[in-house]
């Protein structure tokens, strides 16, 4: 498994594997009709999450295909605040970035405080060339996420997703290594042992 040192501190939260005393907070967003609006799947029944909420406990990060899945609490107030996502992709050296925040989380810049911390060890650590946020584009909140995170545009595939009954576009935004070093002041890791695996496709939009 490549090296991924956890808790991640940030200025305000703290980004650590989910353990068995989130459940009933991870449900409590998880739940939602409004967090499922843009997602592929319905709101969660408790049982599902339960059975989520184990695969994040205890993922393992060893191939194209799996998933780093991080709880993001506040440093200040104990309480789940949310969850972001990093998939390692097929192809060499690509992965995608996700969130979910819980309402009373929302519009306080966490998501992009935890994802910018993501993309940090995803282009650091595990040195990946390129990460994108696949999302609907009428997620205008994480379209500004991924603005705010110095992601371009690259992509709009229209009427791309079918998904609750309705043809959506797909939306895609990315950041090269180079680019997110060179606006933050990182260096780049020469060695990229991880980008040789191979894997299984995406799975849809993780940004939400």
């Amino acid at each position: 498994m490549p090296d991924i040192r956890l808790p991640i501190l940030t200025e305000r939260l703290i980004l650590r594997r989910f353990e068995a005393s989130d459940l009933d907070a991870f449900h409590a967003y998880q739940s939602l009709p409004g967090t499922a609006r843009f997602l592929l799947r319905e709101a969660k029944t408790y049982t599902q999450s339960m059975e989520t909420l184990g695969r994040y406990a205890n993922f393992v990060f060893e191939k194209e295909g799996d998933w780093i899945c991080l709880a993001v609490d506040s440093q200040d107030d104990a309480g789940l605040l949310g969850e972001v996502v990093l998939k390692w992709l097929p192809g060499v050296g690509q992965a995608e970035i996700g969130w979910i925040m819980a309402p009373d989380a929302r519009g306080k810049g966490y998501a992009t405080e935890a994802a910018q911390a993501l993309l940090k060890l995803g282009f650091g650590e595990l040195g990946f060339h390129r990460i994108d946020a696949k999302l609907d584009a009428l997620n205008t909140a994480s379209a500004g996420i991924c603005e705010r995170l110095g992601m371009r545009l690259e992509a709009t595939l229209t009427d791309n997703w079918h998904y609750k009954g309705t043809w959506s576009t797909e939306l895609i935004y990315a950041v090269l290594e180079d680019d997110w070093a060179g606006r933050n002041g990182e260096t780049t890791p020469v060695e990229q042992p991880m980008q040789t695996m191979r894997a299984r496709r995406p799975a849809g939009p993780a940004s939400r």
